[in-house]
């Protein structure tokens, strides 16, 4: 692919060419969990960070069906490289969303061109450490501003993030969404721990002692609930289940080619894939805007098809594929963190009951 590639549409030939050279390079970084820095300079490069973006910043604002379609193959692909575009372009959908209109022009243009890298850290507001008694991010407001005070326990990248969104909450319990420059004195990105799977990611925490932001980092609140305000790093939603299905997609294909000679694989094959089918159908139609299921269900859904099909490429894989560095190995691992990631309480009921034979 050429510097001067542009993606325009989910049906450009070049997008085929990228999704090649992220599954090319996809091995490499779960061995050696390097920051997968040429993948995303090749996106980049092919125009990725404008398709989310709206017209008005300079981006391309595909519609989201196109979207989930893009994700599909990417995260096929390499589901690493994809999961942190997601991390970033909620970010950017966050800041671009805002009400805060000398902050979009100050952040927006490097962040769609890819200059910058911008990232989330809302977790501990949606779906982990909310059952702690004290928040683990605290506002405390400061004349026009806030000091913030606690950590962030997941942000994907934080170590060459320059703007971390991220939200926190005040003694009344109200939130602020704000983004945080990691330049700040107070600021500060330990190394992220070795995870099961995606640890190239850098996912991680970012701690944060005493630091004042002023009003000009604001994006949203004080409000109740302040993620239901705005654009952007909606959680639990179709982004998640969209990389579950395209990393399940990964696994089935490799069975059916696996299948091509040995025949006893074909009947598994098929009926994974007409099971793959079914659940992008609907993924896809939820995408457009008609209700053919709830989120929640395609979601718990979702996570199924992924443990199952890379389960069952890894069994007809046999010892190969549990030998670091075949795909198979490390789709299993993968399937894993659609068990932990923005998981909420229904999907994890309904894959709990699933593991447990309950119907």
């Amino acid at each position: 692919m050429t510097a001067s590639t542009t993606i325009v549409s989910p049906l450009d030939p070049a997008l085929d060419q990228l999704a090649a050279r992220l599954a090319e390079l996809a091995p490499a970084i779960d061995q050696d969990d390097h920051w997968p820095a040429e993948q995303l300079r090749a996106c980049g490069r092919s125009g990725v960070f404008e398709w989310f973006m709206p017209r008005s910043w300079g981006g391309q604002e595909w519609s989201d069906a196109d979207i989930v379609r893009v994700y599909l193959r990417l995260s096929a692909a390499c589901l690493t490289t994809t999961f942190i575009i997601t991390q970033r372009t909620g970010a950017c959908q966050r800041i671009a969303g805002s009400t805060n209109d000398a902050l979009k022009e100050r952040l927006l243009p490097d962040l769609v061109s890819g200059r910058s890298f911008a990232t989330v850290g809302i977790s501990h507001l949606t779906t982990s450490r909310r059952h702690l008694a004290k928040p683990v991010l605290r506002a405390t407001p400061d004349g026009d501003g806030f000091i913030l005070d606690g950590f962030s326990p997941w942000v994907t990248g934080a170590p060459h993030a320059s703007i971390v969104v991220t939200g926190a909450t005040l003694e009344d319990g109200q939130q602020i969404l704000v983004a945080l420059p990691t330049d700040l004195p107070g600021v500060t990105t330990p190394t992220p721990p070795k995870l099961v799977g995606l640890t190239a990611s850098a996912t991680g925490p970012v701690e944060i002692d005493k630091v004042r932001l002023g009003p000009e980092w604001l994006l949203a609140g004080p409000a109740h609930d302040v993620m239901r305000s705005g654009v952007g790093a909606g959680t639990g939603g179709l982004q998640t289940s969209t990389l579950a299905i395209g990393l399940a997609g990964a696994a089935i294909d490799f069975l059916e080619h696996e299948s091509l000679a040995r025949p006893v694989l074909a009947s598994p094959a098929a009926e994974l894939r007409h099971e793959h089918t079914e659940l992008a159908d609907s993924l896809l139609q939820l995408a457009g805007g008609v209700q053919v299921c709830t989120n929640d269900t395609l979601r718990a859904a979702a996570n199924s098809i992924a443990l199952r099909a890379s389960q069952a490429a890894l069994s007809a894989a046999k010892g190969t594929g549990y030998v670091v560095g075949h795909p198979a190995g490390r789709w299993c691992r993968e399937a894993l963190f659609f068990l932990v990631w923005s998981c909420p309480e229904g999907v994890m009921s309904a894959n709990l009951c699933e593991l447990a034979g309950i119907e």
